[in-house]
């Protein structure tokens, strides 16, 4: 017998002390009228009046909403988030074109600044482990605020520096500032985002993580052909100021240990400027302590992230997004080198080629959202499984892996015969249409795949979502040797020539 039930026989029945004469006469219930109600059948019952039946009514959830936060906010915070997404994969992928200049003007050989590289991707291992648990800890804004103020000092010192040590220095500065900021802008969308709608945003942010590898060497060799390779970190720098100045001011805290579900008002560095400012200036608002849950800060410990890579389940979808990430990343590595050899292309026309996979990256990201979210409505109704899309579903009745994991399947395997395809079209050295149509395809499925499981990490992890996601970015730097030059020629000889 369900609560609802029994909330309707106390009603039915009354004060068990009060006398029966006193009591309202007991109510049945007529089954196959027209409402489904409730027909009284008391002696002073004689219009047959239909009463609603409560066996018939929704349960209505209790607590409080999963997110305060309106409509346009929420749309506001996750187009923020996207923007910062773009920051760390463009800086690892926007330097390349540069690197024989650099090593021209600064006088050293090109193996010394492929060194920079090499450290660039140790700082962009570990900093997520650091940001990530700090951004769990003290909440998204002054973790994102750090974070890209060292990124504009780095950049700042990149552009102006002369010597090779200060090179070497500053890029890793410039990783530490910007590697952090990807756990946090999937950990925004946990925030604000129930699971029943949160496929859609993470696509979003995910838009700009997997644009950046495809689109940004592009970007890269035009500066550094028009304007010197100095314009790239100058670049760099504007963009992330240009996010920052509106981020402090106006997107608020998400954070649900420092605001809850944004009911809780933010206080100290988690305010918005406009919020602090109008809080000095209006007694009324100036006590914004009530209702604040009390928290004790301490220093970041990344150890926190091995704890996720421990854990069995977790562990191993970490291992399979990581293979399918090296497939996507390294097939963006090798497209100007196995073009160039093959078609004859300049750098301009080599750069162009990366835009149907860059392309394909974005339409995943975009499709990958809505299929999920489609997905987890139809696997919701054919369990009788009923969507709170205000206070968020718990997920310990619901299969949430069966919701995200159906769709990788299909995507996967095309994306798979795109990949093998691909190899074969450039080891035959057909017209250039074929591999640039496989190239959108491999886009499309590959990244549209990792991005599927990124967005189940975060809902296996929702206490701390930085935390999993700088996890994931962490098993991801395993694969950094093979991503060297000499990695890649051993990728090259396995997808081309083994192949066949």
């Amino acid at each position: 017998m369900g609560p609802h039930e029994d909330s309707s026989r106390e009603k039915q029945e009354g004060n068990p002390g009060e006398p029966v004469e006193n009591r309202p006469a007991p109510l049945s219930i007529e089954v196959g009228t027209s409402g489904g109600g409730l027909v009284g059948n008391g002696p002073s019952d004689t219009s047959n009046t239909v009463v609603p039946d409560p066996e018939s009514l929704h349960p209505v959830s209790s607590g409080p909403v999963y997110s305060a936060f309106s409509k346009p906010t929420k749309r506001w915070v996750i187009a923020m988030a996207a923007c910062a997404s773009f920051v760390s994969p463009m800086t690892a992928n926007i330097y390349f074109p540069a690197l024989n200049p650099i090593a021209d003007d600064l006088g050293v050989s090109v193996n010394l600044i492929n060194l920079t590289l090499t450290t660039y991707m140790i700082f962009q291992a570990i900093a997520p482990t650091i940001v990530g648990d700090f951004g769990d800890m003290a909440g998204r804004r002054p973790a994102f605020i750090i974070s890209f103020a060292i990124y504009i000092f780095a950049n700042l010192g990149l552009a102006l520096q002369k010597n090779y040590a200060a090179l070497l220095v500053l890029r890793m500065l410039q990783s530490a500032g910007s590697s952090g900021t990807l756990s946090l802008c999937f950990a925004v969308v946990a925030d604000v985002a129930v699971s029943a709608e949160r496929g859609k945003y993470m696509g979003i942010v995910g838009a700009g993580i997997n644009v950046g590898p495809a689109l940004s060497p592009v970007l890269g060799g035009i500066l550094a052909e028009y304007l010197g390779w100095r314009a790239i970190f100058w670049f760099c720098l504007i963009y992330a100021a240009v996010w920052l100045i509106p981020y402090t001011l106006a997107v608020p805290e998400t954070c649900r240990k420092v605001v809850g579900n944004g009911s809780v008002p933010a206080q100290g560095w988690n305010m918005t400027a406009v919020d602090f400012f109008r809080c000095r200036h209006s007694p009324q608002h100036a006590d914004t302590s009530v209702g604040a849950p009390k928290r004790e800060l301490r220093f970041p410990n990344p150890l926190n992230t091995l704890k996720v890579v421990l854990q069995k389940d977790l562990a191993l979808l970490l291992s399979y997004n990581t293979m399918i990430y090296l497939v996507f990343i390294l097939i963006a590595a090798t497209l100007s080198t196995e073009f160039a050899d093959i078609y004859h292309l300049t750098d301009l026309q080599i750069g162009l080629c990366y835009l149907p996979y860059g392309m394909g990256c974005c339409l995943a990201a975009i499709l990958q959202g809505y299929i999920l979210d489609t997905n987890y409505r139809r696997i919701a109704h054919n369990i009788g499984f009923t969507i709170d899309y205000k206070r968020g579903d718990d997920l310990r009745n619901f299969p949430i892996e069966k919701a995200r994991l159906l769709p990788v399947f299909p995507m996967l395997f095309t994306g798979i015969a795109a990949v093998i395809s691909y190899g074969w079209v450039l080891h035959a050295e057909t017209v250039l249409a074929g591999p640039l149509v496989l190239l959108f395809v491999v886009g499309l499925c590959i990244t549209g795949s990792f991005g599927i499981l990124n967005t189940l990490l975060v809902d296996l992890y929702p206490e701390a979502p930085a935390t999993a996601i700088a996890a994931n970015n962490l098993v991801r730097s395993f694969t950094y040797p093979i991503r060297t030059p000499m990695g890649k020629h051993v990728w090259i000889a396995c997808l081309f020539d083994k192949v066949i």
